[in-house]
């Protein structure tokens, strides 16, 4: 079974920045690690993930050199959504733990140097929020803290929806509520009615939600799908694209969505949210950190950076969800990686997403193969790198029958589209060793099944291999405290369609050459025909596990350097 040790992936790039900060911040030199809590380890044996279960497993945090873990909502909630349906912004689900189980989690991870960031959710509630349930009543303040409106009358004398917009999950995003005699806002689920940022009260309110967390000592926060919190107050249809055609998103027929989403009374909140943030990083020069979550056009995410006014610290960089998969070629992964970079804005800081609770794991949209190359590219790129849990040991989308979805998008499409919608697949629990659940529960039933093959792929198995997926993750975080790879600029270059080339050079520092084959054949590539600069010798730094070439070979440049298919190398001199 050895040989399972050197199944690798690879794939690297690079990216060049016009100002180097003089010094640089703990969020942009350090990895931001995603751990989705349901998922990660069940310390009480009832199925589920929880906070003690992250504790006991902290060491692996620092073990691998990640710098912050960001936590998916841990809040009181009827989990109607797994947790983005809130009925206490300022209180735990019991369902992972007590707020001193929390405590104690914070204190495990400053003790190890590994900083938290929470899921602050600011679109929606649950229906189940006291704000909502006095807000139905028509109690004050809370009586404007949703939005709500009148319906219309068809010519049939029946009440119908405001207006024509669809929510994400499935049908109207419209709820009728015959106690108040109104139909309220969800973008999302039913279950999820949406907060009204017009209510002054409201904003406040939310404000004070973050400084609850940032008072109890949290590092910052991811902020969940911003675009959706300011609508047009018009409330007027949205323009219907094409009658024919169906929106997989938005369900049914193709909208427009120009007035539910991206307002430009977004950007005046994300504002008021940073003023917060900064408070507290004023007081003891101690940055908190704002990371904002928004699926849209690059000209809108660009906005959510701090330009004239003060406003996130990033926006996620989704590029390699969005644009690229397992037949992208090295202009293709240019081209991504260029498409943030040029349109970032002068001064601001890049980040490199690769995989998320919402999305196919690496694995299963890139290839097996791909995975260390993809961890390269996060890894050795200028700007900060992002993981989500399990993508350090190559973890894959889970098998799940349409009798085990719990995903809430996955069962409104029904049995013939929930494989096509759940996000089941890439929730399914870590892979710690190859015991019972892949250790991550005592249960006989996990709340989502264990996948498969965790017998051969799990963290145990690749700590004890000489290469493997997690060697080479630890050995890319490693690399990053290179002055090179901190603050070095980029030049990516091209060799043929699947060949591709970053450099990375900073005066007086070591010079890195990260290598790319990302086709389905062998191809070879001569540096010093290409390079006349770099000399007769070069050492691999980091390689992925399916390469010809292990960490510490000398290569000598004067020579075909042969690159196996899906495979990636880091030098350097």
């Amino acid at each position: 079974m050895t040989y399972l040790c050197y199944i690798v992936v690879l794939i690297t790039i690079a990216f060049s920045t016009n100002a180097e900060p003089a010094k640089l911040d703990w969020w942009q030199t350090g990895v931001i690690y995603q751990v989705y809590p349901r998922s990660f380890k069940d310390s009480n044996g009832d199925g589920v993930g929880d906070l003690k279960g992250i504790e006991e497993m902290a060491e692996h945090f620092q073990e691998t050199g990640i710098g912050a873990i960001w936590l998916s909502p841990i809040f009181k909630s009827p989990l109607a959504d797994f947790g983005y349906d809130i009925s206490d912004f300022v209180s735990i689900d019991s369902t992972y733990g007590t707020m001193e189980d929390f405590l104690s989690l914070q204190r495990k991870l400053k003790s190890l140097g590994v900083r938290i960031l929470l899921d602050f959710v600011p679109n929606h509630s649950s229906d189940e929020h006291e704000w909502f349930q006095k807000s139905v009543k028509k109690i004050d303040p809370y009586t404007d803290y949703y939005v709500w409106l009148d319906g219309k009358v068809d010519e049939n004398g029946n009440k119908i929806p405001p207006n024509n917009w669809r929510n994400n999950f499935d049908g109207s995003a419209w709820e009728w509520s015959a106690e108040r005699g109104q139909y309220y806002l969800h973008q999302f689920a039913a279950k999820q009615p949406d907060l009204n940022y017009n209510s002054p009260a409201l904003l406040e309110e939310m404000k004070n939600v973050l400084r609850f967390w940032l008072d109890i000592g949290v590092d910052g926060f991811r902020i969940d799908a911003l675009p959706y919190i300011i609508e047009d107050i018009k409330f007027e249809d949205e323009s219907v694209i094409h009658p024919n055609i169906v929106d997989d998103n938005y369900t049914y027929v193709l909208l427009d969505h120009k007035l539910s989403r991206d307002q430009p009374g977004t950007y005046k909140i994300v504002e008021e949210f940073r003023a917060v943030l900064d408070e507290y990083t004023n007081r003891d020069e101690n940055t908190r950190l704002m990371l904002v979550e928004a699926y849209a056009s690059i000209n809108y995410t660009m906005m959510y950076y701090s330009q004239q006014t003060r406003r996130a610290h990033m926006p996620f960089n989704f590029n390699f969800i969005t644009y690229l998969n397992k037949t992208s070629s090295a202009v293709d992964i240019k081209n991504t990686i260029n498409l943030w970079l040029d349109n970032m804005p002068s001064g601001q800081w890049a980040n490199w997403v690769m995989g998320n609770h919402d999305n196919k794991r690496v694995a299963s949209r890139f290839g097996q193969d791909m995975v260390d190359p993809m961890n390269t590219l996060a890894t050795m790129l200028p700007g900060t790198a992002v993981t989500y849990n399990g993508e350090e040991i190559g973890m894959a989308d889970g098998t799940i029958r349409w009798d085990q979805t719990v995903d809430p998008f996955g069962k409104n499409g029904g049995m013939a589209r929930y494989e096509a919608n759940s996000r089941d697949p890439f929730r399914t629990p870590f892979h710690w060793n190859d015991f019972q659940n892949a250790g991550f529960s005592t249960s006989q039933r996990t709340w989502l099944p264990v996948n498969s093959n965790y017998w051969y792929l799990n963290l145990a198995f690749q700590k004890a291999c000489f290469r493997s997926h997690y060697q080479t993750y630890k050995t890319l975080l490693r690399l990053r405290s290179s002055p090179t790879i901190a603050r070095g600029n980029l030049t990516m270059h091209t060799m043929s369609d699947w060949i591709l080339i970053l450099t990375r050079q900073l005066e007086g520092h070591e010079t890195f050459y990260i290598v790319l084959n990302v086709g389905t054949e062998q191809e070879a590539i001569t540096l010093n025909e290409h390079f006349k600069d770099v000399p007769l010798h070069m050492i691999v730094r980091a390689s992925s596990i399916n390469s010809w070439q292990a960490e510490n070979d000398y290569i000598e440049t004067t020579k075909p350097l042969a690159m196996r298919p899906k495979s990636s190398l880091v030098l350097s001199y």
